[in-house]
């Protein structure tokens, strides 16, 4: 389970809608506590696709599949790593958006997903956010369904 605040899913609904048609990103801040994952902050980064990073990735992929890709810099996970570290908190998870396609993970969300972490996908259909869904990995490397606790 993972538990945000309504002010935590406006900041990705927002954040998508900014980006249409291109995929939204962002890191999830947060710790572990009582068997959930509790959000402390929602940190909208940009999509950093490109013809370079798409040379990183198998396949036919190109610079302008930002409507269906994503990538955070490493850079600025590592930075936002170091950051959190200092006031006792963790990534927990990423963010992203589905411009014109449900909230459901990809097989190349999956490829390159990290067991622990979180993953909220919100759908963005013609512009204005709609269904969110978390999901996270199981021992199979395969997508489970995530509750969302709303907490105040």
């Amino acid at each position: 389970m993972i538990r945000l605040s309504q002010e935590h899913l406006q900041t990705i609904r927002t954040h998508a809608e900014s980006t249409y048609p291109d995929e939204c990103c962002g890191i999830i801040l947060g710790y572990l506590g009582n068997g959930s994952k509790i959000v402390v902050e929602i940190m909208p980064t940009e999509n950093a696709w490109n013809t370079e990073a798409a040379a990183e990735f198998p396949g036919e992929r190109t610079a302008e599949s930002k409507k269906r890709q994503y990538v955070i810099a490493p850079e600025v996970m590592l930075k936002t790593q170091r950051e959190v570290r200092d006031r006792s908190l963790k990534i927990i998870g990423i963010f992203h958006s589905h411009p014109d396609h449900p909230a459901i993970p990809s097989e190349c969300d999956r490829l390159y997903a990290w067991q622990g972490y979180s993953y909220i996908i919100v759908s963005v259909q013609n512009g204005k956010a709609g269904e969110l869904e978390s999901w996270s990995l199981d021992d199979h490397h395969q997508f489970q369904a995530e509750a969302i606790e709303n907490i105040i």
